[in-house]
């Protein structure tokens, strides 16, 4: 079953570790922002993460016990949950945003999910290509030669890769209506 958010599109950049998925979205972003698309992004990690710090107030109000911690200022806020007995889960996470102030959902990693996807492939990386692509992948973004039933995007070029997000967008808000 493909998770789909009824207000947001979802859109994953997908690929191995090394791949450049992180410094892509640095650069995609701001280009997606100048063609007024506002993002929300969601990152994946692997390791034990922690926004917060030890000594701060918040910090040791959650680590009293409180489940969600809210901790904000003029500029931004920010939600903190604890999940010690269920796996991060995409759907969940997706309901979070508010579809008033986003226009797409970015999400970086979660390759195994049901959701559209831009796959990075760098043959540099030593990596397998097998198993990079499933039937939810879009488009590839490469630096190689390689031939596949779907667009093929130069790695190197946010700006291009930008305009193919765009297009694919705006073909999402058709479907919609």
């Amino acid at each position: 079953m493909k998770i789909t958010n009824n207000q947001i599109p979802l859109l994953a950049i997908t690929a191995y570790s090394g791949t450049g998925k992180t410094t892509l979205l640095k650069k995609l972003i701001p280009e997606l922002f100048s063609m007024g698309i506002r993002c929300g992004l969601i990152k994946h990690s692997h390791h034990n993460m922690d926004i917060d710090k030890p000594g701060k107030d918040s910090y040791e109000l959650r680590k009293a016990g409180a489940t969600q911690t809210i901790v904000a200022c003029d500029q931004r806020w920010a939600l903190m949950t604890e999940t010690p007995d269920n796996a991060v889960n995409l759907s969940g996470l997706i309901t979070q945003f508010n579809p008033d102030l986003i226009d797409l959902v970015l999400i970086e990693g979660f390759k195994h999910e049901p959701v559209n996807k831009i796959a990075l492939f760098r043959s540099s990386i030593a990596k397998p290509f097998e198993g990079l692509i499933d039937q939810y992948v879009i488009a590839l973004a490469t630096d190689d030669d390689i031939e596949l039933n779907i667009p093929k995007l130069d790695i190197n070029n946010p700006a291009v890769i930008a305009k193919f997000i765009q297009t694919w967008l705006n073909s999402q808000k058709i479907e919609k209506y």
